[in-house]
């Protein structure tokens, strides 16, 4: 269906426009010789057009760029900024937080807030676990999940999806190879031991393939996001969450749902819109609106068991805290987050508009007749290169176009809009609009119309 030539010529044509319109980016770029790849993050260099563009100022759904450009934000910062760029709850909570004139004072102190407790217990209301514990990001509450549960179980293995995304966790970077076993993901970076050893993998959608890896005895929790995000959305067929959690409680396995993206199903993510029962989630990135915070939950049950073992030392060097984590700042921030700006009436409109975004993209996909399909996840929509939509993640990164994927994101940059860079995924704030969506459908179109010719 796509002319391989035109692509070409067209990205050809859309690269030099990029570069001709951001000399002061691609300045900035030039001139990063102190940061490593150029960038304060190495993923920042995911880009369509050969340098990022250079922040100036964001708020709500809008991001400006330092050559002077206003872009319509559908990425925010990649789920982080699901609120939107400072709202203006969270802006306020923060200054009073350090402010040491007018306000309480205090960053870091490694002593609890009683905002605490109230964040606490609005997670248990929106997903169900007791008992909750801070982190800075969602890479570390996982990672200190998975101590407590193989301190639990005695067991040493947690087995992932293929293709799944929990963060820079060591264990999770393992994908189904040509054998049908694990093997570790290509590109893999320093990885301290062969990933074989601490962790199994079955496909999402699989339940046969993760029996089978249960069966070992030596899996002490299944990892797992409640549907795949960053390999593209890859949604549960019907039954197979239930299937999980059933096995799962006949191999005495922990059953961990990671909601850090998956939380735009909902007020409680898939986790309560699905009606589903971990013994441990883990959550992040978006419910501080930006400021770095991660949370993990436990069951009661789960919490007790470990509190009550005298060998683990959850005090000290035990492996499960940091300095940093719950520091009164971040949970000032989650608690003005979750009370003010993601409610659950912010929820419905978020969802309603990612469905107006839907229904507009798959009608441009049926009007160029498009082999291409789209999956929705609450506020966070999705077009894929392929029809049917993928059902696991090694099905979905087979489908990936990079060159067609780097073509459309930097026609729309180029126009006025940002797509979140790893794939094709466009997520609603709080203040996102139909008006706003039509904007990104405009320009959609005539990306497909040129592309088709």
């Amino acid at each position: 269906m796509i002319d391989r030539a035109r692509l070409t010529s067209l990205y050809t044509r859309e690269r030099q426009d990029f570069l001709d319109r951001h000399p002061r980016s691609a300045a900035a770029y030039r001139s990063s010789g102190h940061l490593f790849g150029g960038v304060p993050m190495t993923w920042m260099n995911k880009n369509a057009g050969g340098f990022p563009i250079y922040l100036e100022r964001a708020r709500g759904n809008r991001v400006w760029d330092i050559d002077g450009f206003e872009y319509l934000d559908f990425a925010l910062g990649d789920t982080g900024a699901m609120a939107g760029h400072s709202p203006q709850a969270t802006v306020t909570a923060i200054q009073q937080r350090i402010d040491t004139v007018g306000g309480l004072g205090g960053i870091t102190t490694m002593l609890p807030t009683q905002d605490a407790e109230w964040v606490g217990a609005e997670l248990t209301r929106r997903f169900g676990l007791e008992r909750w514990s801070f982190s800075l990001t969602a890479t570390d509450a996982n990672r200190w999940a998975i101590r407590l549960a193989r301190a639990l179980t005695g067991r040493s293995k947690i087995l992932f999806n293929s293709y799944c995304y929990h963060g820079t966790v060591d264990e999770s970077l393992i994908v189904v190879g040509p054998d049908g076993e694990g093997m570790s993901r290509p590109g893999n970076v320093g990885e301290p031991v062969d990933v074989t050893l601490t962790s199994r993998v079955a496909e999402f959608n699989d339940l046969e393939g993760l029996e089978r890896q249960l069966a070992h005895g030596d899996v002490a929790a299944v990892l797992m996001e409640p549907a795949l995000t960053n390999i593209g959305i890859v949604l549960p067929e019907p039954g197979y969450l239930d299937g999980v959690r059933e096995i799962t409680r006949r191999y005495s396995v922990l059953l961990i749902n990671d909601e850090t993206h998956t939380f735009s199903a909902g007020p409680g993510g898939a986790t309560k819109a699905w009606g589903l029962e971990p013994d441990v989630l883990v959550i992040g990135k978006s419910i501080a609106g930006g400021i770095p915070m991660g949370a993990y939950g436990l069951s009661a049950e789960l919490a007790d068991r470990a509190l009550a073992r005298s060998d683990l030392d959850l005090v000290d060097m035990g492996g499960v805290g940091g300095t940093l984590a719950g520091n009164p700042l971040s949970v000032a921030a989650t608690r003005a987050t979750l009370e003010q700006v993601l409610t659950d009436d912010a929820f419905t409109r978020m969802i309603s508009t990612a469905t107006y975004f839907t229904q507009g993209v798959q009608s441009v996909i049926d009007r160029y007749s498009l082999p291409w399909s789209l999956s929705q996840l609450g506020a966070r929509a999705e077009y894929r290169f392929a029809n049917p939509a993928p059902r696991s993640g090694t099905e979905s990164a087979a489908s990936a176009d990079a060159e067609l994927e780097d073509l459309i994101h930097l026609y729309l940059l180029n126009r006025g809009i940002c797509l979140t860079p790893f794939h094709n995924m466009a997520l609603m704030s709080p203040v996102t609009s139909t008006a706003d969506v039509d904007l990104h459908h405009g320009v959609f179109g005539a990306a497909i119309a040129e592309l088709t010719g």
